[in-house]
């Protein structure tokens, strides 16, 4: 049965399981290596501000119950604060849904079923509707870390309700599938916006990358609404001359300010110009200094 200060809730962060050295700067502890951690927060709004820049968490739960044994998990569920469950038969109207989370191990759509049918003992009355349900609530199973030997029985089962979503769908945002510019360096999507929260960038921040490559880690940080700006030795990657990393033909608008306009960034580009541009504006400064010189003559003849 969950225990908690009655002004803290308690709460399941539940991660994707991939880079999970980068789910603390320090990682000590072999539970951390888990897809899940328990935190107690005394505010609902606390959740949300760390879901909206988590790009390794999947979803947030208010946790409702949590056990080592299936019945273990349903009386410690009915047990839960009656006044927090009837919250759920307040309103009729409001729709619902039961989702089925296993890590681990598969079911069948009919498994599914059947241990969402085991929770009809709670009091929603509401219409079912899979798709934006007004409450949405989830059943985990937790099979351990080991696809080699999975128990027949979960380590541990969990039930809650639906809080927040994490930014996962940033990865696909920035796939390096789908972006214009590329090269052999440049960096995982996933990664890049991992380091832009390592940085804690945020609106207005200047952010500086003096090895800049394709600029995938500026993409991330101006993600999260930084002001970048970057440099690098290799002239031809600055410009997009370089030689196609992918198979097609190379773009004529190749370059890294073209990523920026694919993902809708905002952006101010400088970079050094090119010696046919620095000739062209000489040969326009000194066109408009002849310019000014004759239209200043002209004007001492007719006095």
């Amino acid at each position: 049965m969950l225990k908690m200060n009655n002004q803290l809730k308690r709460y399941l962060f539940w991660f994707a399981h991939e880079h999970i050295d980068f789910r603390l700067a320090r990682n000590k502890f072999v539970k951390f290596f888990q897809p899940y951690w328990i935190v107690d927060l005394s505010d609902e709004n606390l959740v949300h501000q760390i879901a909206s820049r988590a790009v390794s968490l999947r979803f947030c739960l208010e946790l409702w119950g949590q056990a080592k044994e299936n019945e273990e998990l349903h009386n410690s569920l009915k047990a839960y604060s009656i006044k927090n469950l009837e919250t759920l038969a307040v309103d009729k109207k409001k729709s619902f849904k039961i989702v089925v989370e296993t890590f681990c191990k598969h079911f069948s759509q009919r498994e599914k079923i059947n241990k969402i049918e085991s929770f009809s003992y709670l009091p929603l009355e509401g219409p079912v509707k899979l798709k934006n349900p007004d409450i949405t609530l989830c059943y985990i199973e937790y099979y351990g870390l080991n696809p080699n030997d999975i128990p027949e029985e979960p380590h541990e089962y969990f039930f809650g309700k639906w809080i927040a979503d994490g930014q996962r769908e940033l990865i696909q945002k920035l796939s390096l599938k789908t972006r214009k510019f590329i090269g052999n360096t440049s960096m995982d999507p996933q990664l890049s916006l991992i380091m832009a929260n390592q940085a804690q960038i945020r609106n207005g921040d200047l952010v500086f990358d003096p090895f800049v490559g394709t600029g995938s880690l500026l993409i991330a940080a101006s993600q999260f609404g930084g002001y970048t700006f970057g440099t690098d030795i290799d002239f031809l990657m600055l410009h997009g001359r370089t030689r196609p990393t992918r198979i097609s033909q190379k773009a004529t608008d190749e370059s890294i300010i073209m990523n920026f306009t694919d993902f809708r960034e905002k952006y101010f580009a400088l970079r050094e110009e090119t010696r046919k541009e620095k000739r062209m504006r000489k040969a326009a400064e000194r066109a408009k200094r002849r310019e000014e010189w004759e239209r200043s003559n002209k004007e001492v003849t007719e006095r």
